[in-house]
């Protein structure tokens, strides 16, 4: 008799664990939830304007994130006193690595980039608000401030 109850418990137990095994396995067919890395780079994507004035000119860049990785940069430089209007396009690859927004230009109005420009720009960023995020450069030493706009703005 006491043989049963050992190969019921037996049973039993081995029940337990194949449904407890049963259900970590189906949990590893499930994605991992977004990442904090992965929901910024999510909240990254769209279109963004920066301006601002350097030597006398006023700038104004549109910075579009897309969700696959490619950006798209336009700016516009107005010198004061002329009515003179510099404007240029680049293009590369983006990506946000946990604590730097990262651009790799590919092409500057409408040319590969090559040597001995630096084809990269490295941002470490915060966000002041949902509307706007602020890039250190640590190594040229600067800070940039972007606010997100509607897509489709102009430069």
């Amino acid at each position: 008799m006491q043989d049963f109850f050992v190969t019921r418990r037996l049973r039993l137990w081995f029940s337990v664990l194949a449904v407890l095994l049963a259900v970590v396995l189906a949990g590893c067919d499930n994605p991992p939830e977004d990442s904090p890395a992965d929901e910024v780079q999510q909240r990254l994507v769209g279109t963004w304007l920066r301006e601002y004035d350097e030597e006398g000119a006023h700038i104004r860049r549109v910075l579009v994130l897309e969700s696959g990785g490619k950006f798209h940069e336009m700016s516009t430089v107005l010198t004061p006193g002329t009515q003179e209007k510099q404007e240029s396009q680049a293009e590369g690859e983006w990506l946000f690595d946990g604590t730097n927004l990262k651009r790799r230009y590919a092409s500057i109005n409408g040319k590969p980039v090559s040597a001995p420009i630096m084809p990269f720009a490295t941002f470490e960023i915060s966000f002041p608000s949902r509307s706007e995020f602020v890039g250190v450069d640590h190594i040229h030493k600067r800070e940039v401030h972007y606010e997100r706009v509607v897509e489709g703005t102009e430069p």
